[in-house]
C-alpha cells in the first residue's frame, strides 16, 4: 500500500500511540481489500454507541482509547445510544445502564465527537456531496449516502470508521472507486407502493434475496413521487428501502432509474447482468407479522423520524388516549424543532413518548416488559425478535398509530 510521508509518520507513531494504532487499523483493513492506498475523507460517522451492544470491554476500548490522547481530524458524529439521554427514567430505563451509556457518550465527547447520537447525520447538517469520501459505519446511513447523495463510503465497522475519524482518512477500495459502483443486478418492480412500509418490504425482500449486490430498480407499477428533498415523501420511502435492504442483506448502494444523482449514466448497470422482478410484496409482510393480535409497543422513526412524519403522528393521536406505549425516535435536533412546533406535546398528551438519541434496535427495550410491537419500519421489525424479544406487526405508519389507540393489531 502506497503511503504519503505523513502517513508513514502517523504509523510510526509520530503524532502519538494513539494515532499510530487507529492508522493499523486503517491500513490492515486496506490489506484485507487489497487497497493501492488510502483516500482523504471529510467525515465520519461511527456505529458502536449504545451500552447493550457494547458491553464493559467495549466500553473500556473507548475510554482506553480517549485516555491514550485519541482524537478526531475530521467531523464525526455518532450513532444513536441506548437511552434518550434527557428523559430516560421516564422511559423506564435502568439507572445503571443509564450511568455505562453516559460513560460510553463521555469517552466519545473526549476525542472530539459530537454526540449527535442519530442514524441520519443527514437529517442534522452532514449532507456529503456527489463524489465526496467519507467513513460510515451506520448501515442505513451507509445506503443514504451512497445512494441518495452519491457520496462514497463503505460499510464501516465501528472501530474502522473512529480508526478512519481519528487519522483523516479510510482505505481507497470497494465503493469508494468507480468501478464497483455500477449496477450488477436489475430490479423490476410491478407491483403498486404506496407507503413507507411498502418500501421497507421491497427492501426486505431485494436484501435477502441479492445479499451485497448493487441493484438497479426500474419501477413499472404505481408509486409516489420519489424525487429526493430534505424532509420529503420520496427522501423518506428511497431510505426506507435502503435500510431494510441493509438489514436483511448488506446492499450499501442501490440505484433508481431517472432518480439518483449516478443512475442517469448510461452505463451504470453492467452489461449481462441478471434480472429480477419483484410483482408482490405478500412474502415479505407475511415474514414481518407475527401471530399476536395485541400491541404494547409502537415504534415510529427507524432510521429517525423526520419533521413531517412527527407531524403525522400528532394529527393522528391529537385528541386520543393511547392504551400502547408509543415511541418516536428521532434526533435531539429534530425533536427540539417539533417541540417548538407543538407536536411534542399533542404527542404526550396522547400519553406517547418522543424520544431522542437512541431507538428501539439499540435501546434495552426488552427490560421494559413489551411483548408485541408494530411499526411502520421493516428494519425495525426485521430486528425486534433478536433484538428486543418481541413479536411484530409492520404496516403503514396510520396502521401502527391505530394500533397504539386500540392495543390491538387490525388487518
Amino acid at each position: 500500500m502506497r503511503l504519503t510521508d505523513e502517513e508513514q509518520a502517523m504509523l510510526a507513531g509520530e503524532q502519538g500511540a494513539a494515532v499510530r494504532q487507529a492508522m493499523e487499523i486503517v491500513i490492515a483493513l486496506g490489506n484485507i481489500y487489497h487497497a493501492p492506498d488510502l483516500v482523504p475523507i471529510t467525515h465520519a460517522q461511527v456505529a458502536g454507541v449504545s451500552y447493550k451492544n457494547l458491553g464493559n470491554a467495549g466500553l473500556a476500548f473507548l475510554q482506553e482509547w480517549a485516555d491514550n490522547g485519541a482524537r478526531v481530524r475530521v467531523p464525526t458524529t455518532l450513532n444513536p445510544a441506548g437511552i434518550d439521554t434527557a428523559q430516560w427514567q421516564a422511559l423506564g430505563i435502568p439507572a445503571d445502564f443509564a450511568l455505562r451509556q453516559a460513560e460510553v457518550i463521555a469517552a466519545y465527547t473526549a476525542m472530539g465527537i459530537r454526540h449527535t447520537l442519530t442514524c441520519t447525520p443527514y437529517q442534522v447538517g452532514y449532507r456529503p456531496a456527489l463524489g465526496e469520501h467519507v467513513a460510515w459505519s451506520e448501515s442505513s446511513a451507509v445506503s443514504f449516502a451512497n445512494s441518495i447523495l452519491g457520496a462514497r463510503t463503505n460499510r464501516e465497522g465501528g472501530p474502522g470508521a473512529l480508526a478512519a475519524a481519528i487519522v483523516g482518512r479510510t482505505a481507497r477500495y470497494g465503493l469508494h472507486l468507480d468501478e464497483f459502483r455500477r449496477a450488477n443486478h436489475c430490479v423490476i418492480v410491478t407491483c403498486e407502493l404506496r407507503y413507507e412500509a411498502d418500501f421497507g418490504a421491497l427492501g426486505y425482500l431485494v436484501g435477502r434475496r441479492l445479499g451485497n449486490a448493487v441493484p438497479l430498480f426500474r419501477f413499472q407499477g404505481d408509486t409516489p413521487d420519489l424525487t429526493p428533498g430534505i424532509d420529503g415523501q420520496g427522501e423518506a420511502l428511497l431510505r426506507a428501502l435502503g435500510a431494510a435492504m441493509a438489514a436483511s442483506g448488506a446492499v450499501a448502494l442501490y440505484h433508481v432509474a431517472g432518480i439518483t444523482p449516478e443512475a442517469s449514466a448510461t452505463d451504470v448497470l453492467l452489461p449481462g447482468a441478471p434480472v429480477t422482478t419483484i410483482s408482490s410484496l405478500q412474502e415479505a409482510y407475511a415474514a414481518l407479522n407475527g401471530p399476536a393480535e395485541f400491541v404494547d409497543f409502537v415504534s415510529i422513526g427507524c432510521p429517525h423520524a423526520t419533521l413531517a412524519e412527527i407531524a403525522q403522528v400528532a394529527r393522528l393521536v391529537r385528541g386520543e388516549t393511547l392504551r400502547a406505549r408509543l415511541w418516536v425516535t428521532t434526533s435531539r435536533q429534530t425533536r427540539e424543532e417539533a417541540e417548538r412546533r407543538g407536536w411534542v406535546r399533542d404527542i404526550e398528551s396522547a400519553g406517547g413518548f418522543v424520544v431522542a438519541d437512541t431507538c428501539v434496535v439499540v435501546a434495552p427495550v426488552e427490560l421494559l416488559g413489551a411483548r408485541s410491537m408494530a411499526t411502520n419500519s421493516a428494519k425495525a421489525a426485521f430486528y425486534a425478535p433478536s433484538h428486543g424479544g418481541m413479536s411484530v406487526h409492520l404496516g403503514p405508519l396510520a396502521q401502527c398509530i391505530r394500533a397504539a389507540v386500540t392495543g390491538r393489531w387490525e388487518a
